[in-house]
């Protein structure tokens, strides 16, 4: 399942800092770290990344998928199955986690960008049988690993955006209806191809996503601070009233162009009071990036 915008934390190390959600009624700001684990390499352990206290963390296991484990895979109509590491990201894992640490919540992101080296494309028969066996196999795995969220990352489609917005719509409400899951998130990126249907689901079924893991690490290389925040500020229009997140990387890959030890794309942020974030600089190693992170994290 590699991709140049996979997640996991041997290779792109993905810092999700959360917005403001600027309502006038609410002053209260919530810090959130959010890391995509288990997608590409094998051997990344909870306990590989340091969890901060004093902010809000989420693991979004990577992927489960509704493909099929043959060669070649082939779409199973909503019928998700675990992709990720599940010999060091089990069930047993995940319970540790969370009862070691209260501020820990873990969730796990549907579909992603490729399984072997194919796209996967979200493809379903109808909307009604796809819903249902979206729920059936989410709720299998949701109890089997005791999550607490999904999140939406298909990027690949072969329906309409209507037919997208209508099965992820109808998944999430009745997971939250019946408490299934706390919380829900997508993860767009600015491409004609995908947008739309991230749009149409917001449209119709915004008040439903708790969170917009934007991926700004997949506009082109060496993107300039004014860049980078006329790109929030559509995004944060594209999805009005919606809690936006940030992305950046470290493999250099794309996005945000950084240089070493400069807070200065994050200074820029928080004087707009957009966002809570820490400084950090490209060349560091995911360790000590989470670890820069936990150090300012600690004196902010």
């Amino acid at each position: 399942m590699d991709s140049p915008r996979l997640k996991n934390l041997s290779s792109l190390l993905l810092l999700h800092v959360l917005v403001n959600n600027l309502l006038l009624s609410q002053a209260v700001q919530e810090k959130l770290f959010r890391e995509y684990i288990g997608a590409e390499e094998k051997n990344v352990r909870f306990s590989d990344v340091p969890i901060n206290s004093s902010v809000v963390f989420h693991f979004l296991l990577s992927f489960a998928i509704d493909y099929t484990d043959k060669s070649p895979p082939t779409p199973t109509n909503g019928d998700f199955r675990v992709y990720w590491d599940s010999d060091n990201l089990s069930p047993a894992q995940v319970s540790a986690i969370k009862a070691k640490n209260s501020n820990v919540k873990v969730a796990m992101s549907l579909a992603g960008d490729t399984i072997g080296h194919q796209h996967v494309y979200f493809n379903p028969t109808s909307v009604s049988s796809w819903v249902a066996n979206a729920i059936r196999s989410i709720m299998r795995i949701v109890n089997e690993y005791n999550l607490d969220g999904i999140d939406i990352d298909y990027e690949h489609f072969s329906s309409d955006p209507d037919t997208f917005a209508e099965c992820i719509g109808r998944l999430m409400f009745h997971l939250k209806e019946n408490q299934v899951v706390s919380f829900t998130s997508i993860a767009p990126y600015e491409d004609d191809s995908v947008q739309p249907y991230y749009l149409a689901l917001w449209k119709k079924y915004g008040h439903l996503i708790d969170y917009v893991n934007f991926q700004f690490y997949a506009y082109a290389k060496g993107t300039t601070v004014s860049q980078f925040l006329k790109y929030f500020d559509t995004q944060s229009s594209n999805y009005h009233g919606g809690k936006v997140l940030v992305s950046f990387g470290t493999d250099g890959s794309g996005g945000l162009s950084q240089r070493t030890g400069s807070s200065r794309p994050v200074a820029f942020c928080v004087n707009r009071g957009n966002f809570m974030g820490s400084s950090f600089g490209l060349q560091m190693t995911p360790r000590r990036l989470i670890s820069s992170m936990k150090d300012s994290l600690n004196t902010s």
